[in-house]
């Protein structure tokens, strides 16, 4: 208890000797508040999948105010800053990124709190507005987009059938790459799994894809699913 009120009076003695003045703290609060949303805006326009997360966004908007509002508390005292640091360091951050693009909207909206909070506020307007249309330019124009979608295949075959081959002129014919990955046993070792990882070739018919492989493993299971959203 006799910690958490030191911190608190702590707190107090940085607020009283901030140098910021009541407008700038409004202003500059406001100010990280909409280049929140403009943040939010993008990320949300630019967003692809099914991984969308309202909670998210407003998360970006709140971290990009707070961490204004922390830099105008702390100022120059470098002292200070990590006095607050270790203060916040007693919470627990769990955040579960989907994306390895969630990432870099987290260090964008922390660099332009970063920016309000320092009174660079050209800096963090301009920054914001180039980098806001450098993400939907990379975005529209699907920039960096593998030339084949990679995918991964588990096929279903009895345990008396050799598989070595069998399926090699399916996926020749609609692939431009395949690996075959692991074997297993499945149902007691009545029947074996194949797992391949393919890259399959654009515009091909995915249901005579399933069928020509259906005719080679007696009609057993069979199912096509992106890399990303199957775990092996």
């Amino acid at each position: 208890m006799n910690e958490f009120i030191a911190m608190f009076n702590q707190g107090i003695d940085l607020v009283a000797g901030s140098e910021a003045g009541i407008l700038e703290i409004c202003f500059a609060v406001t100010l990280s508040f909409v280049i929140g949303l403009i943040i939010g805006a993008v990320y949300k326009y630019t967003h692809t999948g099914f991984g969308y997360s309202q909670s998210f966004v407003m998360t970006l908007i709140m971290m990009c105010t707070v961490i204004s509002l922390v830099i105008l508390v702390v100022g120059s005292n470098i002292a200070g800053a990590f006095s607050f640091a270790g203060a916040l360091a007693v919470i627990r951050f769990r955040m579960s990124l989907r994306e390895p693009k969630d990432i870099a909207y987290v260090l964008f909206a922390t660099a332009a709190g970063l920016a309000v909070g320092a009174g660079a506020y050209i800096v963090a307007l301009i920054g914001v507005a180039l980098l806001s249309v450098f993400i939907v330019f990379m975005s529209k124009l699907n920039l960096f987009a593998p030339a084949h979608t990679t995918k991964k295949l588990k096929i279903v075959i009895p345990e008396d059938l050799n598989y070595e081959g069998v399926f090699d002129q399916v996926l020749t014919k609609y692939c431009n790459k395949y690996e075959l990955l692991k074997v297993m046993n499945i149902d007691l070792g009545t029947l074996f799994e194949l797992v391949f990882d393919v890259k399959v070739k654009k515009d091909i018919n995915e249901k005579e894809f399933m069928d020509e492989l259906r005719t080679l493993n007696g009609n057993l299971k069979i199912s096509l699913t992106l890399a990303s959203d199957l775990a092996d």
